[in-house]
């Protein structure tokens, strides 16, 4: 059934934000094509477009032709706009790694701002099968299997753990940033009263009745050491003192922490939680004892303060959404001392001038730190993170939990709407670039797991933009997060806006983008 059906490339490089995948440099005189699929669908669409050329009226008998052993297509037809008798134009489109039918018929329109060409594939461009094609033999560029689909965050502990040690590494400049870590740790859950509960199940007591204990062991969880290194999805968390060429402000002794207010329910569960403290000696079942009582003054304010603490802390420093967001608590941003890139942020109190980082923890964002030199090799553990990947791993789990596909990305340090996204498609297959005017060898290229999405960038908005933005949060019961880096995240978006002919590049007054998953 393969027979003659089979067309595919060799892999290329590892994975890549948006801009690594469109060419070094967008030529507004070139032909541009982007090929799109959607999983579970065996079909898949080319986009052919040119900014001065109208193909409706200017391209005449259009022709496909499947060149199999070269993996290209070949597009021609006669252009009315050439002087005299029309001439005929040809263009050249590599084909990615997918399996043809080569026995259906092929979809071809001429549309007034591009030319659509509809290919019926055998299997679906994410089928196993497909993706369990053994990649040539020699070839260099040979990729992990699982280079070519959709980020996975949830292995890198293990990683980390069984090496020796690791330093980490701009991912820019290759400065040396930390000195060695040798212990990892995972990063406690953000769950935490449920997880009280499920330590202490149905007891009589419940979570209430011993949650100085929890909240003080899970607070203290989180302060960081010399030499170990916590991981989440998205970050590792060191202490300050293992940076190098970096100085972090000293922290004020004895400083006082204001409760963040995030949360009623949480704070009425803690208010609840410390009153029936008195009467814990009372259940034998909960094995406290009398003298492990904390009455003291001293560590009243301490488990007040550590409360504060985690719950301004708690959640993903990468994306903080709205239950861990606290006005008493300010991020700051990390970056390399050599070139100046970001590298991530450390948390402090809003109201200590100083701005040491609180429990002593400086987060570094994976997708601007290595674990070795080069950067991006083969043994460097986070090669395969991107801002964008990240950022689509994180924003796919928030759809899922809060069955919203609406989104507000904001500033973390100001607050302020920076981009308004609307899920549209999050399991798309995309690659994009620049057509071939002549037949000439050329690198082949594979289809990238993608979003997609609209967006408006509203960094920039007016009050009355803002105000319709601030309306349509509330008709839509939109998620707020909160981010660095929503300025870089734009510019993704804008650059993948180019790869779409126009009449495809918005919707509903926004604009359509993709982010590589």
């Amino acid at each position: 059934m393969l027979n003659g059906s089979l067309i595919f490339s060799e892999i290329g490089f590892y994975s890549m934000s948006i801009s690594e995948l469109l060419p070094a440099t967008i030529n507004p005189r070139k032909w541009r094509f982007t090929w799109e699929s959607n999983s579970h669908v065996p079909v898949i669409r080319l986009y052919l477009f040119h900014p001065n050329t109208k193909p409706s009226s200017q391209c005449t008998d259009l022709k496909v032709t499947i060149l199999s052993d070269k993996s290209l297509l070949e597009v021609t037809w006669f252009d009315k706009n050439q002087v005299g008798s029309p001439a005929t134009s040809s263009l050249w489109v590599p084909i990615p790694r997918v399996l043809i039918d080569v026995d259906s018929p092929i979809n071809l329109r001429a549309l007034d701002d591009h030319i659509e060409v509809k290919f019926v594939l055998i299997l679906p461009v994410d089928h196993p099968i497909v993706s369990n094609f053994d990649f040539e033999a020699g070839n260099d560029d040979a990729l992990e299997e699982d280079d070519l689909q959709p980020l996975q965050m949830d292995s890198d502990l293990k990683k980390l753990a069984s090496c020796e040690e690791v330093q980490f590494y701009c991912r820019r400049c290759s400065t040396k940033l930390t000195r060695s870590v040798r212990v990892f740790k995972e990063m406690p859950s953000v769950n935490w009263r449920e997880a009280a509960d499920n330590w202490f199940g149905t007891c009589c007591c419940s979570f209430g009745g011993v949650s100085e204990k929890i909240v003080a062991k899970y607070a203290n969880s989180y302060t960081s050491t010399p030499a170990m290194c916590l991981v989440d999805h998205t970050s590792v968390v060191l202490s300050k003192d293992d940076f190098l060429l970096h100085k972090f402000p000293t922290q004020i002794k004895h400083q006082e922490h204001k409760s963040p207010h995030l949360s009623v329910n949480n704070n009425n569960n803690l208010k609840k939680a410390i009153s029936s403290n008195e009467n814990l000696h009372d259940h034998e079942c909960c094995h406290v004892h009398e003298n492990e009582e904390q009455t003291d003054h001293d560590t009243n304010e301490q488990l007040a303060n550590k409360t504060s603490f985690i719950n301004g802390l708690l959640g993903n420093s990468f994306m903080v959404t709205s239950p861990y967001l606290s006005k008493d608590i300010k991020w700051s941003e990390i970056s390399c001392p050599n070139c100046s890139c970001l590298l991530g942020a450390y948390p402090h109190d809003n109201s200590n001038t100083t701005a040491a980082p609180l429990n002593d923890g400086v987060h570094m964002f994976k997708c601007f730190i290595s674990t070795c030199l080069p950067a991006g090799a083969s043994n460097d553990l986070f090669r395969k993170y991107t801002l964008e990947r990240m950022f689509t791993s994180q924003l796919l789990e928030s759809a899922k939990d809060e069955l919203s596909f609406r989104t507000v990305v904001r500033n973390l340090q100001t607050r302020s709407p920076m981009l308004q996204i609307v899920l549209i498609n999050p399991n798309s297959w995309c690659s994009f670039g620049d057509c071939m005017d002549e037949l000439v060898p050329i690198s082949k290229i594979n289809l990238y797991p993608m979003i997609k999405v609209l967006f408006s960038d509203c960094s920039n908005s007016p009050e009355s933009q803002l105000r319709k933005l601030d309306e349509w949060c509330t008709k839509n019961q939109v998620e707020d997060v909160y981010m660095l880096m929503s300025k870089s995240l734009a510019k993704s978006l804008e650059i993948a806006n180019l790869m779409l002919p126009p009449s495809h590049s918005s919707l509903q007054g926004l604009s359509l983008s993709f982010l590589h998953r």
